[in-house]
């Protein structure tokens, strides 16, 4: 069996954890420099609160309706994030951390246990070791389990957070239940294909033929065909995969116009983007480097552009990564022009512990060390601690967060004071 563990409005219970004088009342969560709406408590959907919705259009409502509005706060909801996967992991070894607020779990051998309690002690654990709402959906596929998870969400005071997919006709009334559109791993173009044929839920879609899903939907969707039926096709991935490439792009503040403003941005991403790297034991072979005016500025200059460098050899050394990034942006910048945003992706990457040693290029071995170094450094002392010459020692990046919360578990500075 397969279980499928959901926190309920995630980032708005991590704010409420540590403000509890929200609960109850509505909340939404901004995008990064405060730009549009990324997560709402169930009180500001009620209240009409798209999902996307432009901030700077919604001030008057979030004041007129009284919406308690957060700026994104990425090291506290990682953290929670930590706290609960880690619970879920006393349960069971098999757990597959799907995204920062979902997880699957696979119960193997619990044949003589009733997964319906099991589902809600785990609730009861979370909740009261973390402060964190979960709905669980526990069924014989991961597909099923997400649409379990649905119902436990949906009903929750029906379901008290829990719903389990244990028998056939259980099975067959959640099929029902559940629109195609709503079906994990049907995206708009299958939907449209499959409404032509008159499938509008999940049930009639388990029933059509396994030759036309195969045709229509490639071997992925049989598979989901068959995770419907109750059939595991889709497996847990227990080990999460390396990124393929590796960003990190910021929009300013304000507009940058002078070359060093723009070197100092471009260094400080180039050595994120190592630092991501070594994270995840990867080297590059390739950087992108872009800039880009302000669009919606009238009257000034439009202007974008990007340059591909190929590095002489694969690394993640914030060194190479940075000088090889100020080259790009040499050749891109041009004067007169206010930006106002820019970005180092890394690309072609591989296992560090496997690079291709050149014999006409200098690969500095010491580098390697020395961003071991540095490393241990930031994770001992916190992160911005030493820096390269070219960048900023007295500035970390800030973005525009008018509405951060304190970083109530990441920071010894800022958690909650016990009167």
């Amino acid at each position: 069996m397969f279980a499928l563990v959901d926190c309920n409005n995630f980032y708005a219970s991590c704010e409420r954890v540590f403000q509890p004088q929200w609960e109850g009342k509505p909340v939404v969560i901004l995008s990064n420099n405060d730009g549009c709406v990324i997560a709402r408590s169930e009180e500001a959907k009620a209240l009409g609160i798209p999902m996307g919705a432009p901030a700077f259009k919604y001030q008057e409502q979030f004041k007129h309706q009284k919406i308690k509005v957060f700026s994104s706060n990425y090291p506290l909801y990682g953290d929670m994030s930590s706290r609960v996967m880690s619970i879920l992991e006393q349960y069971t070894p098999n757990v597959e951390i799907y995204s920062i607020d979902e997880a699957f779990l696979q119960f193997e051998g619990f044949d003589l246990f009733n997964l319906q309690k099991e589902g809600k002690k785990i609730r009861k654990q979370i909740q009261r070791w973390t402060g964190i709402p979960v709905s669980i959906g526990i069924a014989p596929s991961k597909a099923l389990a997400k649409i379990a998870n649905k119902i436990a969400k949906k009903f929750a005071s029906k379901t008290e957070g829990v719903y389990c997919i244990d028998t056939e006709e259980k099975r067959v009334k959640a099929l029902n239940w559940t629109a195609i559109a709503d079906v994990w791993g049907v995206g708009c173009q299958h939907r449209k294909r499959l409404e032509t044929v008159g499938v509008t839920n999940a049930w009639q879609f388990s029933m059509l033929p396994d030759n036309w899903v195969r045709k229509q939907m490639s071997v992925l969707g049989l598979r989901l065909k068959k995770d419907l039926q109750g059939l595991a096709s889709i497996q847990l991935e227990e080990i999460q995969a390396p990124k393929k490439g590796i960003a990190t792009t910021r929009s300013f503040e304000g507009t940058l116009t002078s070359f060093s403003d723009l070197e100092e941005r471009i260094s400080t991403f180039a050595s994120s983007c190592a630092e991501k790297m070594r994270k995840q034991k990867s080297n590059c072979q390739t950087l992108l480097v872009f800039v880009r005016s302000d669009p919606h500025k009238k009257g000034a200059i439009s202007y974008q552009n990007s340059c591909v460098l190929t590095l002489p050899y694969t690394s993640n050394s914030s060194i190479l990564l940075s000088r090889y990034a100020v080259m790009g942006l040499r050749k891109i910048f041009k004067e007169n022009i206010a930006y106002k945003k820019a970005g180092v992706m890394a690309m072609g990457l591989s296992p560090s512990d496997k690079r291709q040693l050149s014999l006409f290029e200098n690969n500095n071995i010491k580098h390697i060390a020395l961003m071991e170094s540095l490393d241990q450094i930031h994770r001992r002392f916190g992160p911005y601690r030493m820096k390269l010459a070219n960048q900023d020692l007295n500035r970390t990046w800030k973005m525009k967060q008018e509405h951060l919360s304190n970083k109530f578990t990441t920071e010894l500075k800022e958690i909650i004071n016990v009167k």
